[in-house]
């Protein structure tokens, strides 16, 4: 149910949508939802985590490195780096932390 949630709450947002999968005291998993040209505004993460394309293909970005994600393709996000996440298709993405 989460992720058609994510799909119902992204037909009229203007920003990326996520919504918790399931989570427990060290680690959590979101689903996060965009349409194509939503960015996911430049953040870090805290803990070591992990973005996975389930489908549609992003941009991940930081300072030095960017790396274009499509379906299936996994990237380890580094600790304390800041980045930003742009859909260059409508995509539902899976982050892992912990």
């Amino acid at each position: 149910m989460i992720i058609q949630e994510v799909l119902t709450r992204l037909e009229t947002a203007e920003h990326p949508v996520a919504l918790a999968l399931h989570k427990g005291k060290d680690f959590r998993a979101l689903i996060i939802g965009m349409k194509k040209g939503m960015v996911l505004k430049e953040h870090k993460a805290s803990v070591p985590s992990k973005l996975t394309v389930l489908s549609g293909q992003v941009t991940y970005a930081e300072a030095k490195r960017q790396v274009k994600l499509s379906q299936y393709e996994t990237l380890d996000i580094p600790v304390e780096v800041f980045h930003e996440v742009e859909a260059l298709q409508d995509s539902l993405c899976l982050l892992t932390q912990g």
